[in-house]
Order: C-alpha cells, then sequence, then structure tokens
C-alpha cells in the first residue's frame, strides 16, 4: 500500500475538433504574440500531464507558480499554441508558442472550451441535470442515473465517485471537472448518442468557472449545512456560491427542496421557474416541507432500502424503494424523480419503471453502503463529512439497528478545520460507542486532528465510551472486536475513495476492503465485493 495510484484519464471526444487559432484570438484575445496563421487545435486544457498533441495550453496564476512556467513541457508534448495573461506571455516569451492574450485565462476557460469543443448554449447537447447543495449532490446524481438507465435512457454522469459515458465508467478527480475537461467530457457523451447527464455541481465549481459555459436544463437543489468555510468566509459567502447555479446564465428550471432553511431563500431569490419538494419527517420546518409543490413520505425503513410516497400537483402519486437507508435517501430520490419531471419526461415515462420493478435501481458508491455479510454486525461505510450527514445517517443506522450503534470517523486535514467540532458532537450524540482515527491528514499532524475531535466528543458526552486508535487500518479492527450479532458500525468519511492524501502522496486504501478484511478476520462471514479491489490481501 505504498505506490502512488495513477489519476483517472481525462477523457476527449474521438474525433476532435479543427479550430482556427486565428478565429479564436478574434473572439477571446486581447493581445497576440507569434505568428498564428494555419495554426489549428483540437482541444484545451490547463494540464501539461493531460496534454494531447495538437492542443492549446493554457497558463493561469497558481498559488505558488504561474502555469506559463511549464510552457515548455507542454511544447515538448505538442502544444500548437498557448493561451494566458500578460504576464504568463512574458514568462513564456523563449518558447516561441503562437500565444493568445486574455486578461483572465480561468474566467475565459468556460466559454473558451465551449467555443472549442462545440459544447455552448446554443450548441446540440445531451439534456443537462445538475444538483448542488452541501449534502446529497453525488446521491441525487447517481439515482438520476440509475433512473434513467431504467428508462431506457442513453445517459451519462459526473460526479464526485465517477463519470458515466453510455455504461463506461471512470473513476473521478474532482467532484465537478475544470471547465476544459467537463466541454470535452460533453463532446465524447454526445458523439456516444447520450441523451441526458446528471452532473454534480459544488459551490466551488461555480466559484471557480467550472462549469462556464454551461446551461443546464433543470438545476436541483438538496440543501445547506456547516462546510468549506476553509474556501468561503461565511455561510452567506457559500449560500451566495450555490445561489449563482439559479440564475438564467446557468440553469432553465430549478427544482428546490424546502428540507433545509436555505430552500426557502433559494426559491426567494432564484432568478428561474422553480418547484419545491420536501420531506417533512426530516425538514427543519415540517409544515413548510408538507407546503411543497412534491411531498415525499416516508413509509417504510429496512436494511435494504427506504421505502417513500411521492405526491405532488395532479393527484400524481408514486411508491417506490430506494436502495439505501434513511429518510434523507428518500428526499434525494424524491428530488431526482421531479428534476426528471420538470426536464420534459413524461410522469409514465419516469414512474411507470420504478414501478415495474419495485424500486430504484441504482448503485451509490460510498453511500451508506453496506459491506458486510448476513450474520454478525452490520458494517456501513459512508462518504459523509459534515455534521449534518453524521446527524442524518446515525439516525437512519439507528433506526434499522436492534443493538449498539459505533461510530468511526476521522476529519481532514488542511479543510474546513471549523467544522471538527461538530462533527464531533454530532458524531458523539449519535451512537453508542465512538472510534476516533484518521482521514486524510494531509499536511497536518494526524495526531493533532484526532486530539481535537476526542475533546470535542468527550466535552460533549463526558461519561460516553469514546477510543481514539491510529491508523485506520488498526482502528476498523479494534472496533470489530468491540460489537457482536445485531449491532451496527458506521464508517464515516472515506466511502468510495481509493486512496489516502498523507504529506501530498495519494496512498492506496479502501476502507470497504479493509472493513471486509477486518470481518474475515474477526470470523464473520463476507460478501465478494461489488467494487474494484485496489490492493491484495
Amino acid at each position: 500500500m505504498t505506490d502512488q495510484p495513477a489519476l483517472p484519464p481525462v477523457l476527449r471526444p474521438a474525433d476532435p475538433p479543427r479550430r482556427s487559432l486565428t478565429e479564436l484570438a478574434d473572439r477571446f484575445a486581447r493581445d497576440v504574440r507569434g505568428d498564428l496563421a494555419d495554426v489549428h487545435l483540437s482541444g484545451i486544457t490547463l494540464a501539461t500531464a493531460d496534454l494531447r498533441r495538437g492542443e492549446a495550453f493554457v497558463a493561469i496564476q497558481g498559488v505558488n507558480k504561474h502555469g506559463a512556467e511549464f510552457t515548455q513541457v507542454a511544447a515538448d508534448q505538442g502544444a500548437v499554441a498557448l493561451i494566458t495573461d500578460e504576464a504568463g506571455a512574458d514568462i513564456a516569451a523563449a518558447v516561441g508558442l503562437p500565444t493568445v492574450i486574455v486578461d483572465d485565462p480561468r474566467g475565459v476557460l468556460g466559454d473558451l472550451s465551449a467555443w472549442v469543443y462545440g459544447t455552448g448554449a446554443d450548441d446540440r447537447l445531451p439534456l443537462l441535470l445538475g444538483t448542488t447543495g452541501t449534502n446529497g449532490k453525488t446521491s441525487v446524481s447517481h439515482l438520476l442515473q440509475g433512473i434513467l438507465d431504467q428508462m431506457g435512457v442513453v445517459n451519462g454522469l459526473s460526479s464526485t465517485a465517477e463519470r458515466h459515458i453510455a455504461g463506461q465508467v471512470i473513476v473521478s478527480r474532482l467532484t465537478t471537472p475544470e471547465a476544459s475537461e467537463m466541454h470535452a467530457l460533453l463532446a465524447l457523451m454526445r458523439e456516444r448518442q447520450v441523451e441526458a447527464v446528471a452532473v454534480e455541481v459544488s459551490a466551488q465549481a461555480l466559484s471557480r468557472h467550472r462549469v462556464d459555459g454551461l446551461v443546464f436544463d433543470v438545476a436541483g437543489f438538496t440543501n445547506l449545512s456547516h462546510d468549506h468555510l476553509d474556501d468561503y468566509a461565511d455561510m452567506q459567502e457559500y449560500f451566495e456560491a450555490k445561489l449563482a447555479l439559479f440564475t438564467p446564465e446557468r440553469a432553465r428550471r430549478g427544482v428546490i427542496s424546502l428540507d433545509s432553511a436555505a430552500g426557502a431563500r433559494v426559491v426567494e431569490r432564484s432568478g428561474i421557474p422553480v418547484v419545491t419538494i420536501g420531506t417533512p419527517a426530516i425538514a427543519a420546518d415540517a409544515d413548510a416541507a408538507a407546503r411543497a409543490d412534491w411531498v415525499v413520505t416516508i413509509d417504510d425503513e429496512r436494511p435494504d432500502g427506504t421505502v417513500f410516497t411521492l405526491a405532488g400537483p395532479d393527484g400524481r402519486r408514486l411508491t417506490t424503494m430506494v436502495p439505501v437507508i434513511g429518510p434523507h435517501m428518500a428526499a434525494n430520490a424524491g428530488l431526482a424523480i421531479v428534476m426528471l419531471l420538470e426536464a420534459g419526461y413524461a410522469w409514465e415515462r419516469v414512474a411507470d419503471p420504478l414501478d415495474r420493478d419495485g424500486r430504484i435501481i441504482a448503485q451509490l458508491p460510498g453511500r451508506t453502503q453496506f459491506v458486510s455479510g448476513e450474520r454478525g454486525p452490520a458494517v456501513y461505510v459512508d462518504f459523509g463529512h459534515t455534521p449534518d450527514a453524521f446527524e442524518k445517517t446515525l439516525a437512519a443506522v439507528r433506526r434499522v439497528t436492534p443493538g449498539k450503534v459505533l461510530m468511526l470517523f476521522g476529519a481532514d486535514g488542511d479543510r474546513d478545520a471549523t467544522k471538527r467540532f461538530d462533527m464531533a458532537r454530532t458524531a458523539v450524540e449519535g451512537s453508542d460507542i465512538l472510534v476516533i482515527t484518521d482521514h486524510h491528514p494531509r499536511f497536518e499532524d494526524a495526531a493533532s486532528i484526532r486530539a481535537t475531535l476526542v475533546e470535542g466528543a468527550r466535552r460533549t458526552r463526558p461519561d460516553a465510551e469514546i477510543h481514539e486508535f491510529s491508523p485506520p487500518e488498526k482502528a476498523i479492527v479494534e472496533a470489530v472486536g468491540m460489537v457482536g450479532e445485531g449491532d451496527a458500525i458506521l464508517w464515516a468519511g472515506p466511502g468510495h475513495q481509493d486512496y489516502r492524501d498523507i504529506r501530498g502522496v495519494r496512498t492506496p486504501y479502501s476502507a470497504r476492503e479493509l472493513a471486509r478484511r477486518a470481518l474475515r478476520d474477526a470470523g464473520w462471514p463476507v460478501p465478494e465485493p461489488s467494487w474494484p479491489v485496489p490492493y491484495d490481501d
């Protein structure tokens, strides 16, 4: 478990475009350097590692270096042009690539990419379904993809976990790809006759121009809770970043969940037509959720999923099951269904397959994923990493667990430290046993992160059973030893991820596989994995 895993590939259309650099400059340039005549490009990228021969290299100012410092590397790899700002042009002058100068290379990257790949708002594109919010974005995206499969619609997906293109699956790098990658991906999907695409849209993607040049047919909003205050000054600034999706420049229609207080604010300030959906069982304001255009009612919670009814205008009513525990997952499923309706699919086209199959058939990587067998403790591995996600998922596990609930988690290093106390508080309040371990320490001291979490948990419940183990390979073994038949372990944080970030190195690692190994070594039967195993025993 020491070799750093290779990054997933960036996807391009099989039949790349051929665009005139002179025409690009006419549309976007403030100035040019060098001879642009007879130069044509077949793509565009920010990263030399992804650059293919015949493409243009876009160089932006980074935190520590200007991308133009890597122009010679780009030229050696076959770049035909440089797109950068004035400072970058000066840095790269000696390389001699034809150069297009723009004021803000990152700010214009989306529009550049849309023009290069022919994926702008006025071009022929698949139906675009974008989901934002603190929690639930990935789940809604994968549920959309699953329902589209059941409907027989050729589809694509871009989420934190995976990219799907008409059945091909690629592991993701970022929640939302850089604009150049996003537009290249859409061009490839169009080539493969994809009809609809589910896209997870993070606040950072909106703030950092990763979805520029796109107009979503339907935008969905899940909720807003404490997260990412390392990127945003406060919750208001974080809210404003999400709100940007609900403008005519970004989307045509919206579906807004009223389950968090922020939902009503999105409705009030939205610049596009919206419909609302609510789940009174989990909403901050149950009455407001019950008055939504669409209402999700929880009918049954079982270890294999959550049965719910979706009711809306004109007497439309559907009862089905989402294959994950928790009312919040039913809320996500309801949002996905209504987004498809708002996209123009007929009620029967969406509802009939769900009625036929009796459930939504979808794989949600690392979302309260059941990794144990029929006997022994139930073990769930989850990607949740916010206090709100902890609270909802712990409550869901509690309702289907007859015995004790053990919570195992760690916190990200070099990320929003202001939520750590609330993560520890929520974890200890919702569990019978708490085990604190490491997650992605990055360049922080792992012991210091654990100490903060332990302190927060002990201040909340001084009498609680709290343990601290490092590394997580040891923590899961110890956790399995503390529980038995009828008990449950919720391992929150790692989810589907196949690495840990330790001082900038992606060390191969799978919480799902480590949990299976610990169960097997303790004598409990475990099923064969339904996911790729990143390393051997």
